[in-house]
């Protein structure tokens, strides 16, 4: 009676050493990481159709952030897409030329495309031209793709709710070559210009 009694101990612990792991990784899933596919050409070269990575759930949306979101015209999709506006932020572009809050800005993660194209490689716009207001409104963010010639983002569906973020992509995993952390930018301390964090 000893020895059954034994084996079924150790039974029910595997079992619930099993349900308490299986809970433990649909918890993380479900509140902290969750993988994502990149599809399509609209973040290249930052990111690449078919690469794999880590969206992290519960980080503070920064500007300058790759993001994984819903748009507003097709809640079902999730795009991945980077952060160019936050709450209160005026934007325009002018002669390939990012002008944030009034201050001319080169975008460093766009160097190695745009050196591939003649003209410019983002078209001139103003966030009034593409949204009908000045500034990204409160609890919102404007987003646009890195590969600007090829990216369907907020300059045709608007805004973001910083509540529908569903996660800022940090981490590649897949392929193997690529695997590691995404660069991060912001801007500098006088915010003349956007360096690596």
């Amino acid at each position: 009676m000893s020895n059954f009694s034994s084996v079924m101990r150790e039974i029910i612990s595997t079992i619930v050493t099993f349900v308490v792991v299986f809970v433990l990784v649909w918890l993380l899933r479900l509140y902290v990481v969750e993988p994502f596919q990149v599809d399509g050409r609209s973040m290249d070269n930052t990111l690449q159709d078919g690469e794999r990575l880590v969206m992290l759930k519960l980080a503070d949306i920064e500007r300058f952030d790759v993001v994984v979101v819903p748009p507003p015209n097709a809640p079902e999709k999730l795009y991945v897409k980077r952060v160019i506006g936050m709450p209160g932020d005026t934007i325009e572009f002018r002669d390939d030329m990012l002008i944030l809050n009034g201050q001319p800005l080169e975008e460093p993660y766009l160097a190695e495309m745009q050196a591939q194209v003649e003209g410019n490689f983002t078209y001139d716009m103003t966030l009034e031209e593409r949204t009908g207001v000045t500034q990204v409104p409160e609890g919102q963010i404007f987003v646009m793709g890195d590969n600007r010639r090829n990216s369907t983002d907020g300059r045709s569906f608007g805004f973001i709710n910083l509540e529908d973020v569903r996660g800022e992509a940090d981490f590649i995993h897949w392929p193997l070559s690529e695997f590691g952390l995404l660069t991060k930018y912001e801007l500098n301390a006088d915010g003349t210009a956007i360096v690596e964090r």
